[in-house]
């Protein structure tokens, strides 16, 4: 039987949302029939790579993309094409930065072209420049996406999206989008007792309140707000504790800003694991105030989890699985968020594996939508 081997492009292979979403696909896909070979743009080594390999995937390590002076890449590119002319699929998820790849593509007459949009960025506000916003850095990144968006239907032929926000947000009001949703082995992350209790008594986090947030350490992600709400918590209850899983760029910052409060004792960092789904057993709370996203694969997760959610209400309300799931400004004072979590925490948790399942977010049901998408690329 012949087999498919589609081309899935990212930055680099660690634990993000979009990352990990394609590795449950990938996990669960009929490897027989369909094979997963990945295009990165960073040449050390990713979570994922080991498990890649293990599963028969290739991974192709290119140079990053600059985006005012991307001749560099396009000849790498080019080069790494005509020696690989065996992808009839490209699927690319570096939302604007796709257009770069899916140009050289359509250079070698790649017939399946995808663009996958997985964030939604927010305009640009004045308030986002202040010092409690995002960094300079950041914003410049968005000034170029806002423009390579308005070029991204030059060199695809499909869209897909993580949702209605993003796809809407990249692709445009008129554009028609295919929504890959952000699927989980929801049986996997189902609140279970005996987990709980486990990880609860090894990381001695009895009479505890246990809030935890899962994401890279980035400016994205609103890390330092985070930290003001859970003091603000601390100040209300004392017997709490956070922890923050995952790496990035800002984690050392993070951690000194850490060290340097009141808070020192009471928060953990966990760095990457490979027991996410155990290591939300523990949790009571999951934080997530982000400035944006697609539509985060974590949030399905801690709902799967039965945890009681707080998020920020720049996120899309499509995450809304759940009645554990409460959205809220991260323009307001910390304080209101440290009130309802409080509040959100009274309650028992909840076993949501079958609302989850019922809402299409469980991943074999989506895997063979995705599977047959692929194989119909093979004859064209």
């Amino acid at each position: 039987m012949a087999v498919i081997r589609v081309l899935q492009v990212f930055t680099i292979m660690n634990r993000g949302g979009a990352e990990s979403m394609i590795m449950n696909y990938y996990r669960s896909i009929d490897k027989n029939r369909v094979q997963f070979d990945f295009l990165v743009h960073r040449k050390e080594k990713a979570a994922f790579d080991d498990e890649i390999e293990s599963l028969g995937g290739k991974i192709y390590k290119l140079n990053s993309i600059n985006p005012l002076s991307p001749n560099i890449y396009y000849n790498e590119l080019r080069a790494f094409f005509k020696k690989h002319n065996e992808y009839k699929v490209i699927h690319s998820h570096l939302n604007t930065f796709s257009f770069f790849p899916l140009k050289i593509a359509n250079e070698f007459k790649i017939p399946c072209r995808i663009a996958h949009a997985h964030i939604a960025i927010e305009k640009i506000r004045l308030r986002d420049l202040l010092p409690n916003g995002e960094s300079y850095k950041e914003i410049s990144k968005k000034i170029i996406k806002f423009h390579l968006k308005k070029k991204i239907h030059t060199h695809t032929t499909h869209y897909f999206s993580c949702g209605e926000k993003a796809g809407k947000w990249l692709f445009g009001e008129k554009t028609l989008f295919t929504i890959m949703n952000n699927a989980i082995n929801a049986k996997a992350f189902a609140y279970n007792p005996e987990i709980s209790a486990k990880y609860i008594k090894e990381y001695h986090l009895e009479n505890q309140l246990v809030i935890g947030h899962v994401g890279r350490f980035s400016s994205q992600k609103n890390h330092s707000y985070l930290l003001r709400i859970f003091s603000s918590l601390v100040q209300k209850k004392d017997n709490c504790v956070l922890i923050l899983i995952g790496d990035g760029p800002l984690r050392k910052k993070l951690e000194l800003e850490v060290k340097n409060s009141a808070i020192e004792n009471k928060v953990r960092f966990f760095g990457v694991r490979t027991d996410i789904p155990e290591l939300y057993q523990m949790l009571d709370a999951f934080v997530f105030p982000s400035f944006y996203e697609g539509l985060p694969v974590t949030l399905i997760e801690a709902q799967s989890a039965g945890l009681k959610v707080f998020a920020s209400d720049r996120i899309t309300n499509e995450v809304h699985l759940t009645n554990d799931i409460n959205f809220l400004p991260i323009t307001i004072s910390p304080d209101v968020w440290a009130d309802k979590i409080l509040e959100g925490t009274e309650n028992e948790k909840s076993n949501n594996f079958d609302l989850i399942k019922e809402k299409g977010y469980d991943i074999q049901k989506n895997t063979e939508i995705f599977q047959e998408f692929y194989l119909k690329q093979m004859h064209k």
